[in-house]
């Protein structure tokens, strides 16, 4: 039998212009580690297009005015992003990206990391907290929102669409919902 390695999952959140990378800006991220909370990562990044969502900017109260001035390059928020994963993961680890609602947040961390610097550090890891929830609780999508989780869950944190603060409740989400699943190891 191989040994395998150990996995260290690391809580990620973005704000975005948009609902697509790519012809969509990603505003800002931040990320956690989920069983070491106090070890973060935030940035704010330059826009990479004039396009956006009106609503999206709404949710996040940021400025792509702003952001041209005072947010880092793409190349320098991914890369400081990227050493931050591997230095926080360690060398004998394996970082699995675990997002609230994943497949949103995936896609444009994913596309970031390859347009802008050419490799993801998570590879094709995501794990997503609402399916992890549906699948621990056997409840009905529609009750993986995440009013209705915490409702379940009784977080002592709440999201408020500043990435950092989100990817720190996501973290604890992810916690509490490991507490009420009965581990089974392969």
């Amino acid at each position: 039998m191989t040994e395998s390695r150990q996995e260290v999952f690391v809580s990620v959140d973005v704000e975005t212009s948009g609902p697509i990378p790519g012809v969509y800006s990603m505003l800002s991220i931040g990320a956690c580690l989920v069983d070491r909370p106090e070890t973060t990562f935030t940035a704010l990044l330059q826009p990479i297009s004039d396009a956006f969502d009106m609503d999206a900017l709404a949710v996040t109260g940021m400025s792509l005015e702003e952001l041209r001035i005072s947010g880092m390059t793409p190349d320098e928020a991914m890369t400081g992003f990227a050493r931050w994963v591997e230095a926080s993961a360690g060398p004998d680890a394996t970082p699995v990206f675990v997002g609230f609602n994943a497949p949103f947040d995936w896609s444009f961390v994913n596309y970031y990391f390859h347009r802008f610097i050419g490799s993801n550090p998570f590879g094709f890891t995501a794990l997503d907290i609402k399916a992890l929830y549906m699948g621990a609780t056997c409840c009905d999508w529609s009750n993986t929102r995440s009013s209705r989780i915490a409702a379940h869950l009784k977080p002592e944190l709440k999201g408020d669409h500043d990435a950092l603060h989100d990817a720190l409740y996501q973290a604890e989400l992810f916690r509490l919902i490991r507490q009420i699943t009965t581990v089974v190891r392969v």
